[in-house]
Order: structure tokens, then C-alpha cells, then sequence
């Protein structure tokens, strides 16, 4: 079975069909910039761009960066506040025609981690993390999730972690790798406190380029960089909207 996911961040929305069974998708991505201003009507408009670039007739799953509870977006991480209180779901449904399926982004992420990538088959307490314009979380018990867990907003020496510890915080702060590095490692250390997970898989779009960081940094918890990459969350969304 084939759905579509698209995953809306701080600075670009992308999607692609997805063969939900597999986790591939079935045809090339489509990437647009997120607006500026990034408010509900602007938003929608390219979702609904997205889905007419692959002439979409089928279940459309959405992410979007905040807290989602019964498809109204409960706080606006990385876009315009005005979305805050918005029902999410019926403005994707009616900018698109197509009945919409919306979720926290690093939740979909997670989803799809744990269905067909890094964490497939691991028990215990799991924590997926995404580093890109903020911080995302996605905690999974047993492979249940616990949605719109937020992390990234814990205050990390007097400041909400994401902005210390972000890939924006790196590029922004002009941070050589070994000290961002030093920064994700101080933040992994706390979350590792409050949840003593048995893996921690790190995603967003800093993910392909794990390999010159990860290794410098050194917490208990098993780290390994997300299989999906910076396309979890597309494939995330398309399974939620093929359930």
C-alpha cells in the first residue's frame, strides 16, 4: 500500500509517496521552502502544491513541528504561532481534498525508525532524537510511542536545549563539529537521566552527516544514526495515514 507523507520543518516542507510496507519511497521527493511568514493559510497552500505534483488521490499523512492532540496543533515550535489552537487536520484536508492524518514530526520520525529503520525490533525504552532547525523527540516503551514528548525545550544551563544544541545553534554559532558535539553530548546526558533508554537514534537533517560527530560524543545509552535519515519523517506521516 502507497500514502503520501509530507514533512513540514522550519525551513522547507518536503513529500514523496510511500510504500508503507517497506518504508521506500516510490517516487523522487519534492522539497518547497516553508513561507515566510509560516502561518496555517500559507502552509497549507504548499501541502496542497505537494500533493498535486504527484496528482495524490489517496490518504495524506502530515507532520507538523509541535505538539498535535486530536489533529489541533497545540504549540508552534518552529512555525508562526498563529497556528496554535488551529485544527490542523481540517486545514490540510481542505487545502488538499484528501483526508489528512497530522502528527508531532519527530513522533512520524520515530514511527518510522522503529517500523523499518534503526530501532526495528528493540525493546525497552526508546528515544529518537532530531536535530535540525530545533530539537525533536519522539519516546517509544516496548515500540508503543508516547507522543508530543517536546524534548527539545528542556532548559539546558538557563536556555531551551534546542538553542544550544540544534543543527541551526552549529551553523548559526559558526560551532566547529567537536564543540557542538560537546554540546549534543551534554544534552544526551540529560534526557539520559530522566529516561535511561536502551538506544538513542539520532535523526534530522544532521544525520547524514553522523559521522563527524557521533564519535566524539560518549553517554551510556547505545547512540546510533537514524537508517531513514532526513526522510523519517516523510515515511513516519505516510504510515500514520495508512493506518
Amino acid at each position: 500500500m502507497e500514502a503520501l507523507g509530507i514533512d513540514i520543518g522550519g525551513s522547507g516542507i518536503k513529500g514523496a509517496p510511500v510504500d508503507v510496507t517497506t518504508g521506500e519511497l516510490t517516487r523522487e521527493r519534492l522539497r518547497l521552502a516553508t513561507p515566510a511568514p509560516s502561518r496555517p493559510k500559507a502552509v497549507a497552500e504548499v501541502v496542497a502544491e505537494i500533493a498535486g505534483h504527484f496528482d495524490w488521490t489517496g490518504p495524506v499523512g502530515v507532520t507538523f513541528p509541535g505538539v498535535v492532540i486530536d489533529g489541533v496543533a497545540r504549540s508552534a515550535a518552529n512555525v508562526d504561532r498563529s497556528w496554535i489552537g488551529v485544527d490542523a487536520r481540517e486545514t490540510f484536508s481542505v487545502a488538499t481534498g484528501l483526508p489528512v492524518v497530522v502528527l508531532n514530526d519527530a513522533d512520524a520520525a520515530g514511527l518510522a525508525e522503529v517500523a523499518a529503520g534503526s530501532a526495528r525490533g528493540q525493546r525497552g525504552v526508546v528515544l529518537m532524537l532530531t536535530f535540525g532547525t530545533g530539537i525533536g523527540s519522539a519516546l517509544f516503551v516496548d515500540g508503543l510511542l508516547v507522543p508530543n514528548t517536546e524534548l527539545g525545550h528542556l532548559e539546558i544551563r538557563g536556555k531551551e536545549a534546542e538553542r544550544r544544541a540544534s543543527d541551526r545553534a552549529r551553523d548559526e554559532g559558526g560551532l566547529s563539529w567537536g564543540k557542538w558535539a560537546g554540546r549534543v553530548e551534554e544534552y544526551l546526558r540529560h534526557v539520559e537521566a530522566l529516561f535511561s533508554p536502551s538506544l538513542i537514534v539520532i535523526g534530522g537533517g544532521v544525520s547524514k552527516k553522523a559521522d563527524r560527530f557521533l564519535p566524539m560524543v560518549k553517554v551510556r545509552t547505545r547512540l546510533v544514526p537514524a537508517t531513514l535519515r532526513n526522510e523519517a519523517g516523510i515515511v513516519g506521516a505516510a504510515m500514520a495515514a495508512a493506518l
